[in-house]
């Protein structure tokens, strides 16, 4: 069976004053999540918080199963709704952040190196193995509904003056749609959760490149931030770095 360590770091980037991103790590460190709120310096801040403090709410009341492939997809529906209706109905409540909200990408770690994925939005999951970087999650963006439709090649999107909007958030709805996406892990992996930070200055190349001389996730943290603001970062950037290792190379770490 694999251990895992994980590490997380988000910083405001180049340009803007305020950071309107959000990271969860769960205390038994099996509950990973990433948020990026919009609407307005205020209520972009306080949608992903919202939403990261619902995750971090539903985990204390009942931490995801540990191998149980079916209950751990039920607990992250759960979780996410709970997350949007969270956002939602603050945004209904206070007019000063009507409108406002984030996405979030949530991963739950089980026992049997299997991962599970839930996301809404263009915060991303990605798999970093034997150096080679493999996007897990398909934003819910125009622009890449337009790559996936074959009107825009990748390239042209990452340029494209309408990339940041998307097409599904948390809390614009009382009822939101929710990708899951289930992956199969090996030793020697890397799974990290991002905000559009980082893929907006960082190809999927780099990302692995990254890796090359690493051994821990802050390790991997602190490069990849580095790399996005040594780009410009023109956006908060955030990442959450899960490494997995066999138990004979054990550490200490779960």
């Amino acid at each position: 069976m694999l251990k895992w360590r994980a590490a997380a770091r988000t910083d405001a980037g180049c340009q803007r004053q305020r950071n309107e991103d959000n990271f969860y790590v769960s205390p038994d460190n099996r509950v990973f999540a990433v948020a990026d709120g919009m609407g307005g310096a205020v209520g972009g801040a306080k949608a992903s918080k919202l939403a990261m403090e619902a995750v971090e709410q539903q985990w204390k009341d009942s931490p995801p199963p540990a191998k149980d492939r079916e209950a751990i997809t039920k607990w992250l529906t759960e979780t996410v709704n709970s997350a949007n209706h969270s956002v939602w109905h603050s945004a209904e409540e206070d007019a000063s952040v009507r409108g406002m909200g984030t996405t979030v990408v949530v991963a739950v770690q089980a026992d049997d190196n299997y991962m599970q994925i839930a996301h809404v939005g263009d915060s991303r999951a990605y798999l970093v193995r034997e150096g080679k970087t493999r996007l897990l999650t398909n934003d819910h963006s125009v622009v890449q509904e337009m790559v996936r439709a074959g009107r825009l090649t990748e390239e042209q999107a990452r340029i494209n003056p309408y990339k940041n909007l998307i097409t599904r958030c948390l809390g614009h709805e009382e009822k939101v749609e929710i990708d899951h996406t289930p992956v199969d892990l090996n030793a020697n992996d890397w799974v990290v959760l991002c905000s559009d930070g980082l893929p907006t200055v960082l190809r999927d190349e780099q990302i692995g490149e990254s890796v090359k001389d690493l051994t821990d996730p802050e390790g991997l943290c602190e490069e990849l931030v580095k790399l996005t603001l040594d780009g410009g970062a023109p956006d908060n950037v955030t990442v959450v770095v899960v490494k997995f290792h066999d138990e004979s190379s054990d550490n200490g770490s779960k």
